[in-house]
């Protein structure tokens, strides 16, 4: 068994690139099946963590390869970026949706 409390302190990084997306900020649950079904990190932070723009990666459960001690690995899946039409970015860093006006 592990606790929230403890997933949310470990590092979140992809073995797709080895980037550090950071750490679990919220959880997506199916109550019906009592299930975990995503993982929530917040975007690259632009105030001392403070602000992400609302941009968040929406981790799916089975793209985690492994919980470790102190992190959790997840393989993130590049034909999922380019199919999610959703407003909120799907596995993608927050600035590759950024288009200067």
């Amino acid at each position: 068994m592990i606790k929230i409390s403890e997933l949310q302190s470990k590092d979140v990084i992809s073995i797709t690139d080895g980037r550090k997306l950071g750490q679990i900020h919220d959880l997506e649950l199916d109550l019906r099946e009592g299930q975990i079904t995503a993982l929530v990190v917040p975007g690259e932070s632009r105030f001392f963590g403070w602000m992400s723009g609302g941009k968040e990666w929406v981790i799916p459960w089975n793209q985690i390869v492994k919980i470790g001690a102190d992190v959790i690995l997840v393989r993130l899946d590049s034909h999922t970026l380019e199919d999610e039409p959703s407003p909120k970015p799907y596995l993608s860093r927050p600035s590759d949706n950024y288009r200067p006006t």
